[in-house]
């Protein structure tokens, strides 16, 4: 046995931070505000576009630039809260966050708008990866770790939803620029009750000098891959542009886990990505997500379009997919997550999201909400809230501290990417689609009544075929989880924070196989 090891062993095992459940709180609150943001803007990008004049042609950035700066700077975030501590990380980016989004409300023009919504971005890229990167560090039984990820998943699965609710609220009965103010209370809340409550368990920093060409390297390639999808959907996949993006950007990534592999301290650390559990977790998190944002997307346009329901009807329409989500996520993976491997937990929750999908491509201008969609949901949202919960935990489990911000900055990437990819090829999908069926049907159609229908079932026609694609997406992510996932149930093993803080132990739980 190695003296770390003896040491290890020997050390009595530090007692678990009386404060963490009063912190979990102000962590699920801060995810919520972040998860809310991504969908509670898209129901006021109406409103908010006529007010300040943004152009049809530039409208797609109040969302883009968020996603861009999101989603090209977790990677950096992740890297900070592990240099800087995650306590002070979380509530720098709360803070930045409520900045950013009093800047959004108070918009007069487009430039105030999308810099707004960058900002955001960035402070979202250094707050979502500490505040999970904190549960990560600060629940360490497998038993309390699998409740605070339940909750923690429910709110990342179900908030999108929460957000549609509360958007269609407070653009209908107050005012679009609500959905940006309404952040400030939420981050004050969250900042104040976490730097009073939280307590982050010491030895877990990285002091490393920062790896300045990988956050170059990662940060360029990310924001290319993130445009050139979300460019696809605009432009289309042949444009010339879209093309450059994603030769860039896979030059880019190739470049940056070259330079990982050589550094001494790499900003990603490929010991986070190569071990097979986690890598499994990454890639079917992020096909899960590439089916689950198309599909909020396609339902959200099908009830106010085609079933003419009002945005605040749409967001209560979603409500039982919350529901499944909060089941599935704090019932049914909770309580067997310390019972059962985790990829018998994401295999089969995946494959019954499938199940709830295949559902919805019966989809037709009259279905039943109660007979088609409410079932449909409810499988979606059990399967999904089911297979997150285990991911999320697994993802950060048996991780040294020093890497726990960037292996927590995985999961917000993957969910990031797949999310942009999501909503691009589906939605190129179901353009194609629609174009292609009002070609072959609009000649027969005589009176503008006639063609107003064939125009709504092309549009349905093309939601269908995008959603056969999202079954097949959420199949091989299932097959993924069982095939690369090979973890058995966690344990309470305690095991060493690095090797230069081995005398100062976290206890976290180990995989066992």
């Amino acid at each position: 046995m190695s003296e770390t090891a003896s040491k290890t062993l020997a050390a009595p095992a530090r007692e678990p931070d009386a404060g963490r459940w009063k912190a979990l709180v102000f962590i699920a609150l801060a995810q919520l505000m972040v998860v809310l943001d991504a969908t509670i803007v898209n129901i006021a990008l109406p409103s908010a576009q006529q007010d300040l004049g943004i152009s049809d042609g530039n409208r797609q950035w109040v969302v883009t630039a968020y996603a861009l700066a999101f989603g090209g700077l977790l990677l950096f975030g992740g890297r900070i809260a592990d240099l800087w501590g995650r306590k002070r990380t979380f509530v720098l980016g709360l803070a930045g966050f409520a900045a950013a989004s009093a800047l959004g409300g108070a918009a007069t023009n487009e430039a105030m708008m999308f810099g707004s919504r960058a900002l955001q971005g960035v402070f979202g890229a250094l707050l979502a990866p500490a505040a999970l990167s904190l549960l990560a560090v600060m629940f360490t039984d497998a038993k309390e770790r699998a409740k605070a990820f339940g909750i923690y998943g429910a709110i990342a699965g179900g908030g999108g939803a929460v957000g549609l609710i509360l958007g269609g609220f407070l653009t209908e009965y107050l005012d679009w620029r609500w959905t940006f103010f309404v952040n400030i209370p939420f981050a004050i809340v969250a900042a104040a009750g976490a730097y009073f409550v939280i307590r982050e368990p010491e030895g877990g920093r990285n002091r490393s000098p920062l790896d300045v060409p990988g956050v170059i390297l990662s940060t360029l390639g990310l924001v290319a891959l993130v445009y050139g999808f979300t460019r696809a959907e605009s432009n289309g996949w042949s444009d010339s542009v879209t093309v450059g993006m994603f030769v860039a950007s896979a030059v880019l990534l190739a470049s940056f886990v070259l330079v990982e592999s050589k550094v001494k301290a790499p900003l990603l650390p490929l010991r986070v990505i190569t071990e097979r559990n986690r890598g499994g977790i990454y890639l079917s998190l992020g096909l899960a997500i590439i089916a689950m944002f198309g599909l909020f997307l396609f339902l959200t346009y099908y009830l106010q379009i085609v079933k003419g329901y009002s945005p605040v009807k749409t967001g209560f329409a979603f409500l039982p997919m919350i529901a499944g989500m909060i089941t599935g996520s704090t019932q049914i993976g909770t309580r067997l997550m310390t019972r059962v491997a985790p990829r018998l937990l994401m295999g089969p929750g995946f494959l019954v999201a499938a199940l709830g999908m295949l559902l919805l491509t019966q989809l037709e201008i009259g279905s039943s909400y109660a007979a088609l969609l409410l079932p449909a949901m409810l499988l979606l949202g059990l399967g999904m809230g089911t297979a997150f919960m285990p991911a999320m935990s697994l993802a950060t489990q048996g991780v040294e501290p020093r890497d726990a911000g960037v292996a927590s900055a995985m999961v917000n990437t993957s969910q990031q990417v797949g999310g942009a990819i999501g909503t691009a090829l589906l939605n190129t999908i179901a353009a194609s689609a629609t174009t292609a069926y009002v070609a072959d049907h609009i000649a027969g159609a005589t009176s503008r009544s006639q063609q107003q229908l064939v125009q709504l079932e092309a549009m349905v026609q093309g939601y269908t075929s995008a959603i056969w694609f999202a079954v097949g997406i959420l199949v091989v992510a299932a097959a993924i989880a069982l095939t690369f996932v090979n973890a058995g149930r966690p344990g309470g093993t305690t095991v060493a924070s690095s090797e230069e803080d081995a005398a100062d132990e976290v206890q976290i739980p180990v995989v066992a196989h």
